[in-house]
């Protein structure tokens, strides 16, 4: 499959999570030196069959898993595998996994739904094939609340016959809310993984979610982050296949549709590249993390050992190398999860920081998230942008709480307030860029990431022309910028867009930016600054005192109606 197809940051010198609202993160007890630990999950997840390819015969497909466990067992690394049902009931994969040492190797469920599981389960099977990836027939969402319980009820009585115990990790590309609690509720799992964020691959598209590690998600919405608490599924979803930080939100820019550039071992642009995953992994245990980093590595068996082998061997070692280092731990993915919830009792902050390039392009970027917002930063030929923000609301319902999907797509967002990808063209590239008094984009050099005060990332860049400097500050709930040098009195934020996006401002205020997304109200705030709709270039934010701050905490009271 040319899909979809995350590295998990500890809470770092005693991370005390932001109390925006009444619930707040636990924080560890860690010493003021301590670095946050970077967690390594090797996921592979098994399917019994491939029907688009003839030579990836079932026997190609058990091929792949046993040379994937062996090479695992040579580095000495820990992992999960994930069974697809049909695979579950084959008695190769059972005798093959039953065997593996349970401190090492951990077995869950991979959540893609074939024909064996909607026929035992009492269902007409709806599919072209004995596995079927369109998602109205391939995935939980593709059934109603009621098909998704006795899917899932037939799934864990035969793990439990096989295995003697129900999972504790469940994976799939996509999961849905209803399904996700319901295994939680009757199950007891404890963990669970979806795909990367992107773009229309394989017809999937989740868009605007918290961009990597780990989140609890809203009760009505598995890709939505919850606020709070009361309103969260209490199971961790950890991102999938280790995206690109720098490169892969603009592969495909300009189309409907992105490319991959992951750590997925079949890509020669990306974790099939020596050059590239020593790049990675550099970045990953260097690079300023709040609380804690997470990354996951694996590939499906569908990909088959043929294609995946060179990918593997250059990880592998690369990964077993960092563990003796101490720079890395290598965990299950259930075990991450219990780490996790051990840990935080709301979803944290987080960032992901990379300051150097493998391209001769020499972009550097910083993600951060938290359980309200994702923003991410750019630097490209010297120049900073917001490439990225988007908002998470908890009261926003999925498509697929109460109904099934019926098109062979699939479609999860949040609330954009920039978007890089989706409102820019080949030619006019979106994004809220920081600008000088006299409309020119300010140049700088090498910024500097700090993460050493809890719960919050400090930004610090140099600037040329005028001679200065901007400092960029993220909290859990806000984002600040200050002048200082020359740049005083000199600068504000303009977006640029193409002309025909569809951008969601209804109403620009002095003080606040009304919007709307697929039926859905919400609102951005300046705390110091103010907003302008300029003609001819749209909006700016204005400094005041030389400082930007903007509040992404408000959520908007009135009812929500699906994002669809």
């Amino acid at each position: 499959m040319t899909h979809p197809s995350t590295i998990i940051h500890n809470a770092f010198l005693g991370i005390l999570s932001l109390t925006f609202s009444a619930v707040a993160t636990r924080a560890e007890d860690a010493g003021t030196d301590a670095s946050p630990p970077r967690i390594v999950n090797i996921v592979n997840f098994i399917r019994e069959c491939e029907p688009r390819i003839d030579w990836i015969t079932k026997d190609v497909l058990y091929e792949t898993v046993v040379e994937q466990i062996k090479i695992m067992k040579k580095y000495q690394l820990k992992g999960t595998f994930l069974l697809q049902y049909d695979a579950l009931v084959d008695a190769r994969y059972q005798e093959l996994l039953k065997t593996l040492p349970s401190d090492m190797f951990e077995i869950g469920a991979w959540w893609e739904i074939p024909q064996p599981l909607v026929e035992d389960s009492g269902y007409q099977w709806r599919g072209r094939y004995p596995w079927d990836w369109h998602a109205d027939v391939g995935f939980a969402t593709g059934y109603s609340p009621q098909e998704r319980e006795k899917l899932t009820d037939t799934y864990m009585a035969r793990f439990k016959q096989v295995f003697g115990c129900y999972p504790k990790s469940v994976g799939s590309w996509f999961i849905d809310a209803h399904t996700l609690q319901y295994m939680y509720d009757r199950y007891g799992i404890a963990a669970s993984c979806n795909c990367k964020d992107q773009i229309g691959t394989d017809g999937y598209t989740l868009w605007g979610g918290y961009w990597n590690q780990g989140y609890y998600p809203s009760k009505k919405n598995a890709y939505m982050p919850a606020q709070n608490a009361a309103n969260q599924i209490p199971v961790p979803i950890f991102r999938m296949l280790g995206s690109d930080p720098i490169h892969q939100y603009d592969s495909g820019l300009g189309g409907n549709h992105q490319r991959v550039v992951s750590l997925e071992p079949v890509y020669e642009g990306g974790g099939g590249n020596a050059a590239w995953c020593q790049w990675y992994f550099d970045a990953f245990v260097d690079g300023a993390a709040m609380g804690y980093g997470y990354t996951q590595v694996g590939q499906e068996n569908s990909f088959t050992w043929q294609r995946m082998a060179k990918g593997f061997e250059i990880q592998m070692p690369i990964i077993a190398r960092l563990r003796k280092e101490g720079k890395v731990e290598v965990k299950t993915l259930g075990e991450t999860g219990k780490w996790f919830t051990d840990r935080y009792k709301v979803t944290p902050p987080t960032s992901v920081t990379v300051l150097s390039d493998h391209t001769d392009k020499n972009q550097k970027t910083v993600w951060f998230n938290s359980r309200f917002y994702r923003a991410n930063l750019l630097w490209d030929r010297e120049t900073l942008r917001f490439r990225d923000i988007h908002l998470f609301d908890e009261t926003v319902a999925s498509d697929y709480l109460t109904t099934r999907g019926t098109s062979n797509e699939c479609f999860y967002f949040t609330l954009p307030v920039v978007d890089g990808f989706t409102w820019s063209t080949a030619q006019t590239i979106a994004g809220l860029r920081l600008k000088s008094a006299g409309g020119e984009e300010i140049k700088g050099g090498t910024p500097t990431v700090d993460d050493r005060t809890a719960g919050e990332l400090t930004v610090r860049w140099p600037v040329h022309s005028p001679k200065g400097e901007i400092v960029i500050t993220f909290t859990e709930a806000s984002v600040s910028m200050t002048a200082a040098g020359a740049m005083k009195g000199n600068w504000y934020l303009e977006l640029s867009s193409d002309s025909k996006a569809k951008l969601p401002f209804r109403n620009i205020d002095r003080k606040e930016i009304s919007c709307e997304f697929r039926g859905t109200p919400y609102s951005i705030s300046a705390t110091h600054g103010e907003f302008t709709n300029e003609p001819g270039s749209g909006l700016r934010i204005m400094p005041e005192n030389d400082r930007i701050a903007l509040d992404f905490s408000a959520r908007s009271s009135k009812p929500s109606t699906p994002t669809r």
